[in-house]
């Protein structure tokens, strides 16, 4: 005679489920309240028995998404990792979506670069079959000095850091038309307008001509570039004019997500 299946095996996936749904719930009702709430009220908001309550609030107080004081539970660490990660994550995919209005109604790949803890960093790149970006042959944090990126984030630094910066990654010349020595690029950044474009005609790629706009947030250096082929290079001015307008007109927004 066939003998009946346990049953618990079956109910392990649901039972977890539940678990985690009414931890879900706990943590919803401590973030309600930013002066702390006990267990008592925690349970009666979320209609969890009261046993229940205290060993789920224990739990997430061990993870460390809860912590207790005087008797009443806060959102702890854990939590608040899991909201950043999150904010930052909607930040990073406003500066996608625009990045790639931009990439459309321009005609040309656009980039996002900042200078940060010493460095060049390429933040996104929004690129299409349409317009592809630039093939980064040589390390773009080493090369800072040949292309319209790094040499717009040096230019937005100060005498110090630039030689600073060079001193660690030296001018080298990449094609026939990359500047030829520190000294000569000191003085075209020293040269360089504030708030204008920044260009360079195949100093970093032969085939290719880019520009680049500073942008400033509090005492950040960053920049909004694009790339043209060669046989364009009569778009390249007026593209970074039109480039420059788009992100004036969308700065005030974007803002509090430039540090993608």
């Amino acid at each position: 005679m066939e003998q009946p299946r346990a049953a618990v095996p079956d109910q392990q996936p649901q039972t977890l489920i539940g678990s985690v749904q009414r931890a879900m719930r706990l943590l919803e009702s401590v973030a309600r309240h930013e002066q702390g709430a006990p267990a008592k009220q925690l349970a009666r908001e979320t209609g969890l028995a009261l046993p229940t309550a205290y060993h789920l609030l224990r739990t997430l107080v061990h993870e460390g998404y809860l912590y207790r004081d005087r008797g009443l539970f806060f959102l702890g660490e854990a939590a608040e990792r899991l909201g950043s990660s999150g904010a930052a994550q909607k930040r990073r995919s406003v500066v996608v979506e625009t990045m790639a209005r931009w990439r459309d109604v321009i005609g040309a790949p656009v980039y996002y670069a900042m200078y940060r803890d010493g460095e060049i960093e390429i933040m996104c790149v929004s690129a299409s079959a349409a317009h592809p970006a630039v093939e980064e042959w040589a390390d773009f944090r080493e090369t800072g000095h040949a292309h319209a990126v790094g040499q717009c984030l040096l230019s937005q630094l100060d005498d110090g850091a630039r030689r600073d910066h060079l001193g660690r990654y030296p001018v080298l010349s990449l094609t026939p038309y990359t500047v030829r020595d520190e000294h000569s690029l000191l003085r075209r950044l020293e040269r360089t307008p504030r708030m204008e474009p920044v260009t360079e005609r195949q100093e970093y790629a032969l085939g290719a001509v880019c520009a680049a706009i500073p942008i400033t947030v509090g005492t950040t250096a960053a920049t909004m570039a694009l790339s043209l082929p060669a046989h364009q290079a009569d778009r390249l001015l007026p593209a970074a004019r039109q480039l420059q307008r788009e992100v004036g007109r969308c700065l005030g927004s974007l803002a509090l997500s430039i540090s993608i």
